[in-house]
């Protein structure tokens, strides 16, 4: 019964996992989260909202501050507490004009609703705001000819009218600029000018702002490698809230012994600053930017990765190798993505998860789990069932195994004492499909332990028949063995033999049932609400009894199990026999618990 009930098992947990809105494609990722140990993400949402909206405007000579709802075309952008528009500044009219021609996003004026980048959505909201909308900007001078975002520049471009706008990384955007955007026109970019604004860009991610520099050049580019000489137009500090419940999560996952890892292409300080929002950068946790990442050999890596926590300026490339370095430390790691770009790491990684909602079709097809809600809680949530997936597939495990082992433990016993055959064949396929079966399906249905997320994960690799596993397993089946050769002994001495074997029969029977309570949990069944944090265990208990009554009560299941019916001594003695077992390792377990408590030992069987 045991691959028959552990395909129940997985069932039911897919099932669970699916109504927390984590589906399960592959298997063996269910396994792997058992004993997961480090979870690695992104920043933008799935640690954060993926709502963005832009917080701070730093002109080369001015601080502007931006109010409005989300993407919301509605807001102001503000000077010293008054308003201002792009027709009121000129160097802001043009820093909104770059914020309307650079982005790829779109969004609904009706609904909101945002297609493409979030960040870009931001950007057109900034533009919209300050009197310079993009459909106005269009109807004017036409589509732009966009030069995509590169990887390796870190930027991207518009070309409009004989002009390009530029929009990209703080620090790529200042190094390739060489004037400053003044009034109408522009001056040279001293090197005061740009030790400022490198200040004030620290300054904005520190705050935990995503910051990007916008420029133009007055001429055509016609590839993003022709971008110097720019006119640095100013810097955008965009925010982009904590997603819900994810500090909560974090800690939940901490608690559980579990490392989360950011890995964002955000600059280094606002990482930093977002990740200490979350909860995610722990005294001695280290930031480390992808430069230095990819300076650092194959074999420096895994020391690098033990005591990071967050990753800044990251590509695909990058994730790829942090993923195998923690796994060459021995690591169980889950990644978490949504792009083209993760589908390698995805794959790599020992549990995969995408995001169902906005990922992309290849990063859901690598993955092992999507999340259909997107949301980080969702990984909780899918460790948790994880766990009680794996607890459970032990129970039954350790409940089949005890029992079965008892089995053969009384056949061996009685021969071994020069005494009869104790049971019947026939009797031994019934204890099978009825003693065996329906309490292990009952396992397969038990829910969450108290504690199960305040416990390390299991060690990867660690075998079910640890030598804890099988020194606990050998000692309930010797439990149960005895007292049913006690109950075989007993009839003998009256001298019946087929007596004699109805009471072995349902000694054994009972006790391999009572016996459901010590493989059900780490805790005693007397603990509170533990005996019917189960009906399912409740019900096997009401269907075996009664089963096993009739064996012995009613006619036609006697003649063919070979039973005969018990007096009320008999089922005195077979009753007090038979939970025997129970008492002691309940006993067992509260002994175990209380020196648990007390620091002395581990808790309940294993």
């Amino acid at each position: 019964g045991l691959p028959a009930v552990a395909t129940i098992a997985l069932a039911v947990g897919l099932t669970r996992m699916a109504r927390r809105n984590a589906l399960v494609r592959r298997l063996g990722a269910v396994e792997a989260l058992g004993s997961t140990t480090v979870v690695c993400s992104d920043k933008t949402g799935t640690l954060t909202a993926g709502r963005m909206s832009v917080r701070a405007v730093a002109l080369p000579a001015a601080e502007l501050v931006v109010e409005g709802r989300g993407y919301e075309l509605e807001g102001r952008i503000l000077r010293d507490g008054t308003p201002i528009r792009g027709d009121d500044e000129p160097v802001l009219g043009r820093l909104l004009e770059a914020a309307a021609w650079t982005p790829t996003a779109s969004i609904d004026p009706a609904t909101h609703e945002v297609a493409g980048d979030p960040t870009d959505a931001a950007l057109l909201v900034l533009a919209a705001r300050g009197g310079r909308p993009r459909e106005a900007l269009e109807a004017a001078q036409g589509d732009p000819h966009v030069l995509p975002f590169s990887g390796e520049r870190l930027m991207s471009a518009a070309v409009v009218g004989g002009e390009t706008f530029v929009k990209g990384a703080p620090d790529r955007v200042l190094t390739a600029c060489d004037r400053v955007a003044v009034g109408e026109g522009f001056e040279p970019l001293d090197e005061a000018t740009r030790h400022r604004l490198e200040q004030r860009n620290r300054e904005l991610a520190d705050e935990g702002l995503r910051v990007i520099g916008l420029a133009s050049q007055d001429r055509a580019a016609p590839d993003l490698a022709s971008l110097d000489g720019l006119i640095f137009l100013g810097l955008v500090g965009i925010l982009d809230p904590p997603a819900a419940g994810v500090p909560e999560t974090v800690a939940l996952l901490r608690e559980a012994g579990i490392r989360t890892v950011m890995i964002t292409g955000d600059q280094t300080a606002t990482g930093a600053a977002v990740a200490r929002e979350l909860g995610l950068l722990e005294e001695g946790a280290a930031v480390v930017e992808g430069g230095a990442l990819a300076n650092t050999s194959d074999e420096e890596l895994p020391t690098l990765v033990r005591e990071t926590a967050v990753y800044a300026r990251t590509g695909p490339a990058d994730k790829l190798r942090i993923v195998s370095a923690l796994q060459a430390e021995g690591h169980v790691v889950a990644m978490l993505g949504d792009g083209v770009n993760d589908a390698a790491a995805l794959r790599k990684a020992d549990v995969g998860v995408a995001m169902g909602g906005r990922g992309t079709d290849l990063a859901r097809e690598t993955a092992a789990i999507v999340l259909q809600d997107d949301r980080f809680a969702t990984v909780g949530a899918a460790v948790e069932e994880g766990r009680v997936i794996d607890d459970n597939i032990r129970k039954f495990a350790f409940y089949l195994f005890s029992c079965n082992l008892a089995e053969v433990g009384v056949l061996l016993g009685a021969g071994l004492l020069g005494l009869p055959l104790p049971l019947l064949p026939l009797q031994i396929l019934w204890l099978n499909l009825v003693t065996d079966t329906f309490p292990a399906l009952a396992l397969a249905m038990e829910p969450a332990e108290p504690g199960v997320m305040t416990r390390p994960p299991r060690a990867p690799g660690a075998p079910l028949l640890s030598r804890r596993f099988v020194r606990a397993l050998a000692f309930y089946a010797t439990l149960i063995t005895v007292v049913t050769l006690a109950a075989w002994g007993w009839g003998l001495a009256r001298g019946d033999v087929e007596g004699a074997r109805s009471l072995a029969f349902t000694a054994l029977a009972l006790a391999q049932l009572f016996h459901l309570g010590n493989a059900r949990g780490r805790r005693p069944m007397l603990a509170r609400g533990a005996v019917v944090a189960n009906r399912w265990a409740l019900a096997a208990v009401g269907v075996v009894v009664p089963l096993q009554i009739a064996a012995v009560t009613w006619a036609p299941l006697r003649t063919i199990l070979g039973t005969r019916a018990l007096s009320v001594e008999e089922w005195g003695v077979v009753g007090v026999l038979s939970v025997l077992p129970a008492i002691v390792g309940q006993t067992v377990e509260v002994v175990q618990m209380r020196r648990a408590a007390s620091g002395q030992g581990p808790t309940g069987r294993p």
